[in-house]
């Protein structure tokens, strides 16, 4: 489980607000995606976000990302 520094923290909570695309990788995968929201009310810190061709919602929870990059 990677602990993410204040500066990922910022950089995801701006892609969120600007609406920027953000590349995540977890378990081997990998996924580009425009992220929405972040969510910590349930105790575990999620991260909603829509895939940009599809239009599908996605949910991954921080804790399981191994890392994520901001590309656009």
């Amino acid at each position: 489980m990677p602990t993410f520094t204040p500066n990922q923290y910022d950089a995801l909570e701006r892609a969120v607000l600007d609406s920027r695309r953000i590349v995540i990788r977890r378990r081997g995968s990998e996924f580009s995606v425009i992220p929405e929201r972040l969510d910590g009310t349930t105790g575990r810190e999620r991260l909603y976000a829509m895939h940009p061709t599809t239009g599908e919602s996605m949910k991954f929870f921080l804790d399981e990302i191994d890392s994520f990059e901001v590309v656009w």
